[in-house]
């Protein structure tokens, strides 16, 4: 039976952080209280129930500390999601906005495999830009996002309307800042 875990008394609220008014959701904290941990990687695990999973992909790097063990208890490959430069070899590469700018994330060419269901997990999803630029390369290669999963999910940020195809959870929601 799945012991219950008060997420909210070990994340780290950290205001104006990284700039003024922003108010950072720092998972340290979670990491911190092993027992926190097992949670998170408990419940993560039972929301992929009744999910066809080939993989688990996560987004660096928060997203790693995650994804392996659920990748590791579901029994399928990791694969990584980075920045630009972070990969060795050929990679698919989608470049998105953020709110200052844009970034590129990359997946190597190996780990895209058509016809494959994949688990796209972040530590926290708030615009969704990111989530929806790794998406895309899967599925403009062939593959299926299953999921996409999230411990923390900040939905005044919008991010259901960017993932609005996708099947989003996330274990605790926080309405602002």
């Amino acid at each position: 039976m799945e012991t219950q875990y008060d997420l909210d008394n070990v994340i780290r609220k950290v205001p104006d952080f990284p700039k003024p008014g922003v108010l950072y959701y720092d998972i340290t904290g979670i990491l911190a209280v092993p027992a926190a941990f097992s949670y998170c990687i408990d419940r993560l695990e039972a929301l992929c129930k009744g999910k066809k999973i080939d993989s688990v992909a996560g987004i660096e790097a928060r997203g790693f500390i995650f994804a392996a063990p659920l990748a590791e208890r579901l029994g399928v490959p990791l694969i990584l999601v980075r920045k630009m430069g972070k990969l060795p070899g050929k990679v698919h590469k989608r470049s998105f906005e953020l709110e200052y700018g844009c970034d590129v994330v990359c997946v190597q060419e190996v780990d895209v495999v058509p016809g494959t269901h994949v688990l796209l997990i972040d530590d926290l999803i708030a615009t969704g830009g990111t989530l929806q630029a790794a998406a895309s390369i899967f599925e403009e290669h062939g593959a299926t996002i299953e999921a996409i999963l999230g411990v923390i999910g900040l939905p005044f940020l919008n991010y259901e309307k960017v993932l609005q195809k996708y099947p989003v959870d996330v274990l605790l929601e926080y309405d602002g800042e």
